[in-house]
């Protein structure tokens, strides 16, 4: 995967959609959806997320915070996650302001065990979010 000067992954392709639901799939059936709402823009990701699996969203991710002043994850249906997904939330937050909707009971408690939930901000909803 390819990186910016910033740290982030690069992001393959940037179709400029500021209004209307994106999406793409991986191939272990990982999907990613974006769209603005209240001056942010969302993000949901679905699925597992590994080294293989991560690139639609870290394309997203990086993307995002390089365009609008907060990004919000919603992980609510993260399924799986390992240290690849926690190295991508850390690298986002150091570059922009991120939000965590949800976090899905996996998610949640990997990042409890790795201390990383201390350093996220983590919300409710995807309103709660945008206005924090």
């Amino acid at each position: 995967m390819p990186w910016d000067e910033t740290g982030m992954p690069a992001p393959a392709r940037d179709t400029g959609a500021q209004v209307q639901i994106a999406g793409a799939h991986t191939p272990d059936g990982a999907v990613v959806k974006q769209y603005a709402w209240r001056g942010a823009w969302v993000i949901i990701a679905r699925g597992s997320y590994d080294m293989d699996s991560i690139t639609p969203l870290a394309d997203a991710m990086a993307a995002a915070v390089r365009k609008h002043p907060k990004v919000i994850l919603d992980a609510s249906g993260i399924t799986f996650a390992d240290s690849t997904l926690l190295n991508l939330l850390i690298l986002t937050h150091q570059t922009g302001a991120l939000r965590v909707v949800a976090p899905s009971p996996q998610l949640q408690r990997l990042c409890e065990i790795t201390g990383v939930d201390r350093l996220l901000e983590a919300r409710d909803s995807v309103d709660a979010a945008a206005v924090s």
